[in-house]
């Protein structure tokens, strides 16, 4: 493995021991960069090699719906460790309480984890290292250029760091060596974890609800890539920005849990069409923008936050912070989709009902919020809330990035000022109806409503 994707976050004393893998970001057996660095220094000491997992209660707003998809794909995960005589442990609790004491218990020589950049990730190694004197390193297994050496800054926009990426692909976007049996016996029998236990203590919000429509776990995200190359690919970029045509891949869940690798995805729509439209494309939704959401939220620590909005953004919506809003509504009502945009509801409400929405018309939910809002800082706080609770896919850089562009202007232009928006770019119902079948869509909501 190129060790360039690795770096050492805490040097310590030199030890005897076992290699762990704090598993965190990239919940997958295969294809994992920070498994296989993991797995190779175990080999290097003669030493054995575990993966540990910590669930931590609570979590930026999950719920049932996002804990239960994960708890069922670690499973998974679990089972396909096992068959490689990698043992994994599931510890629940804050990490800095409950890691320190398994790895002096197990005598620990060194601890490989993921590269994650948001706060609370980054605070919950900080913290383990502060107690432990253990050696700590980080591997960026999500992004196939790792993060730090992509760009040194913050980046503008995708016209900024997409030459950066382009210059190193040809190094990273390379094939993944194979996960070997682990050579080096775990010195104590594992007790497999009980998870029929784990799932039913977990405290997670029970009013949102666990979904059908997206099957958990890394044969489920393989299946579900094979179909998208097969069937989606072709017409990605002519369908794409239409929310009543099977034009998104469905693999947002699957990459935010990390049970698809994102590189894996990249080198089979390189293989399979990365030249023709639909490729280039997705490619570009896969690699510039996404690695560009990991950029912003590492790079900038108030990415939740106003504070990350440019300055041209916050001087423009500063101007109408007393301006009236023609439509005001609750917190409650935005929550039931009941506001007198159908548009709007429909996508609110297949939010609530699947934990999905499209692409496209996130950026249209977004910025709606602004319109309705007493301020932005309510309308970012209630678009992270609402995205958080109900989306399998947020707590994610993606999304942090992608309600800043809607509210604030991140990775975006000044434009024209309009009102209650200032210089940030507007959306209207109009503009979608210009775009696709709005009653279309609408209607096919109500449909599901009605079958959910």
């Amino acid at each position: 493995m190129d060790r360039r994707r690795a770096r050492l976050l805490r040097g310590g004393e030199a030890k005897t021991g076992g290699v762990l893998y704090w598993m965190s970001r990239d919940q997958r057996a295969d294809d994992n960069w920070a498994l296989l660095y993991a797995q190779e220094l175990a080999v290097e000491r003669n030493s054995p090699l575990a993966v540990l997992f910590c669930l931590v209660p609570v979590f930026l707003g999950a719920a049932r719906r996002q804990y239960g998809f994960m708890i069922r794909g670690l499973e998974e995960t679990a089972a396909r460790l096992a068959l490689r005589e990698i043992p994994c442990f599931i510890l629940q609790g804050e990490p800095a309480v409950v890691i320190p004491p398994f790895v002096s218990r197990h005598r620990i020589s060194c601890i490989v984890t993921d590269f994650d950049p948001l706060r609370i990730k980054r605070r919950w190694k900080a913290e383990v290292a502060d107690i432990l004197s253990t050696p700590l390193i980080e591997v960026d297994a999500h992004n196939i250029v790792p993060c730090w050496l992509a760009s040194p800054k913050e980046e503008i926009g995708a016209r900024t760091l997409r030459p950066k990426l382009r210059a190193l692909l040809p190094e990273f976007l390379t094939p993944f060596p194979t996960l070997i049996p682990h050579p080096f016996p775990w010195p104590e029998k594992a007790i497999s974890p009980d998870w029929e236990d784990i799932r039913a203590t977990c405290p997670a919000d029970r009013e949102v609800t666990e979904v059908g429509w997206c099957i958990p776990g890394e044969a489920a995200a393989g299946l579900a890539m094979n179909a998208f190359l097969a069937s989606g690919l072709a017409h990605y970029h002519e369908w794409r920005n239409d929310p009543t045509r099977p034009g998104q891949s469905g693999l947002s869940p699957y990459l935010h849990f990390g049970q698809l690798s994102p590189q894996r995805l990249a080198l089979e729509v390189s293989r399979q069409g990365g030249d023709k439209p639909g490729g280039e494309a997705f490619l570009e939704e896969l690699i510039v923008r996404r690695e560009l959401s990991d950029n912003f939220c590492y790079y900038n620590d108030s990415y939740d936050s106003i504070a990350a909005f440019p300055g041209w953004a916050r001087a423009s919506l500063a101007k109408y912070r007393n301006a009236l809003r023609p439509y005001r509504y609750s917190s409650e009502s935005l929550e039931r989709g009941s506001t007198h945009d159908p548009l709007w509801n429909a996508a609110q409400m297949e939010m609530v009902a699947t934990g999905r929405m499209h692409g496209y018309l996130r950026m249209y939910w977004g910025k709606k919020l602004l319109e309705w809002s007493d301020s932005p800082e309510e309308a970012l706080a209630t678009a992270i809330s609402l995205n958080d609770r109900y989306q399998l896919d947020g707590r994610d850089p993606n999304g942090y990035a992608g309600i800043a562009w809607s509210i604030g202007g991140v990775h975006d232009r000044a434009w024209p000022v309009r009102p209650l928006y200032g210089k940030v770019r507007s959306m209207t119902f109009a503009g979608c109806a210009r775009k696709f079948d709005v009653n279309g869509y609408i209607e096919g909501v109500a449909k599901l409503m009605l079958e959910t």
